[in-house]
């Protein structure tokens, strides 16, 4: 827990041991009673209990690349674009190895459920060990390959020049990140959501202060903002493993590296990595068609999409306490109950949808003078956030059972539907750069048609597999 001081570790400990009792006395009193555990507030006070702290936990990521956009978008409008190139290929390379801590969670929380409380952690540092791994490889791809992975994305000049900076600079925070990632998870699946609370609190608040330091202060430009990226990732991941091992060690938990075991959280979450696959590629496809449509629509999505971004994670905050509650749920074989939180889990997202739409279109008017000294740009911003503002319910709804399913395990099903989606949005994204963008009367109904080609096909199609699946009793079956 960052930062950690010696005088407060016997304080954490107490309480984690409290949490610990008072967790097992909960799920007893569940157990004892279940018609009193079903009631539709109480389900909303467990989802709240959750879905708060992880909010704030999850919206780090986002808020490095809102304060980094809003600190370089007033460097150059160059810079801005470049930023905008770089930070798809980080979120690109780092969100495919989400899976680290969404099949960490689930098997965390089955095993929670089931009681089994010294398994959990060790399939936590299986994933600990395999995130490492991957990290430091893709460290090296993404540093050394900097340069023509953002000319494939359609750089150039000193735009490409801009992005390349910026993702070799984030490139060397790669490990740290994804050691996040699968820290996150294992708490997450003990519902010790607190601790990833104050990791990513006080990452954000030292990304801050440096990012100024480096890029105003400094005057290191796009450099420094990825440097302090870099920084803050590392000070999160340490810190969460520091806690990590504490509470391993009380459990008697091995922490050391077992092949078979790093192989095992590999060979799990494989088919959950092919679907973030499909999801990035639709993404990137995204904002490629967003560079085909010219260097003022690209400014204006990267607003938009980091705004989405940032918004996104309430939307998923619900999701993964969702998530959470019904692994445990499974993992004790409580059918009736998983079947029960899912309902009332997907009603929560399509509500917190309802209300971030409203005021993502309005926060819209003017959060592009925010990003942007631009008027045309800030035009574009607001135009796209007033599309997706009108799609956030779909969003809602549909992100509260993506989560319900990854907690299930049912990563095969939701690989394959988001291949069909993902294919289905890239062909439509085709469609609309070279058939209809070019009849269109300006930048701005470009802007409105990318965002609306989104939430209709990459969203809406997602919307419509989870829905039929959550339908049927074969998910709640499948771990």
């Amino acid at each position: 827990m960052p930062p950690m001081q010696q005088n407060d570790s016997h304080t954490q400990n107490a309480a984690d041991l409290a949490a610990s009792k008072d967790t097992r006395q909960s799920s007893a009193s569940r157990s004892a009673s279940p018609k009193a555990a079903d009631e539709p507030t109480s389900i909303t006070k467990q989802l709240l209990l959750l879905a708060i702290p992880t909010f704030g936990q999850l919206v780090a990521e986002p808020v490095f690349v809102l304060i980094d956009t809003a600190i370089i978008g007033h460097v150059s409008d160059a810079s801005l674009a470049g930023l905008s190139l770089g930070s798809t290929v980080l979120l690109t390379a780092v969100g495919l190895c989400v899976f680290l801590a969404y099949s960490t969670t689930s098997q965390v929380a089955h095993l929670f459920g089931a009681g089994k409380r010294q398994e959990g952690f060790q399939a936590g540092f299986n994933s600990i060990w395999l995130s490492l791994c991957i990290g430091i490889a893709l460290l090296l791809v993404l540093f050394l390959g900097a340069q023509p992975i953002c000319a494939a994305l359609g750089g150039r000049g000193d735009v490409l020049e801009q992005a390349t900076i910026y993702t070799r600079m984030v490139a060397l925070g790669v490990p740290g990140m994804l050691l996040v990632y699968t820290a996150n998870g294992i708490f997450r699946g003990l519902q010790k959501v607190s601790i990833t609370l104050v990791a990513a609190v006080s990452g954000a608040a030292l990304n801050a202060v440096l990012a100024v330091l480096f890029v105003i202060v400094c005057g290191w430009g796009i450099a420094g903002s990825g440097l302090a990226t870099c920084i803050a990732q590392w000070f999160m991941g340490l810190s969460l493993l520091t806690v990590a091992i504490a509470q391993a060690k009380r459990e008697g938990a091995s922490i050391r590296p077992h092949m078979s075991g790093i192989a095992s959280a590999g060979g799990d979450g494989f088919p959950l990595f092919l679907r973030t696959l499909f999801l990035r590629i639709a993404m990137v496809a995204t904002v490629m068609a967003a560079t085909a449509m010219g260097d003022d629509v690209l400014a204006g999505y990267q607003i938009v999409y980091a705004s989405w971004s940032f918004a996104l994670n309430i939307l998923d905050a619900a999701a993964i306490a969702g998530q959470t509650l019904v692994g445990a749920e499974l993992g004790a074989r409580r059918f009736n109950r998983a079947r029960t939180l899912t309902q009332a889990t997907a009603r929560f997202g399509l509500w917190m949808g309802v209300i971030v739409g409203v005021c993502f279109a309005v926060i819209g008017l003017v959060a592009g003078q925010v990003f942007s000294p631009n008027p045309h740009i800030q035009s574009l911003a607001a135009v796209g956030m007033l599309v997706v503002g009108i799609t956030f319910p779909l969003q809602g709804w549909m992100w509260a059972l993506d989560g319900i399913l990854i907690g299930a395990g049912d990563f095969r099903y939701l690989s394959a539907t988001m291949a069909m989606v993902a294919a289905a949005h890239v062909a439509a994204l085709v469609l609309l750069v070279f058939a209809i963008a070019p009849h269109l009367p300006g930048d701005a109904a470009c802007t409105a048609a990318l965002w609306a080609t989104f939430g209709a096909v990459l969203m809406g199609g997602r919307g419509i597999a989870n829905g039929l699946r959550a339908r049927s009793d074969v998910w709640m079956k499948v771990s």
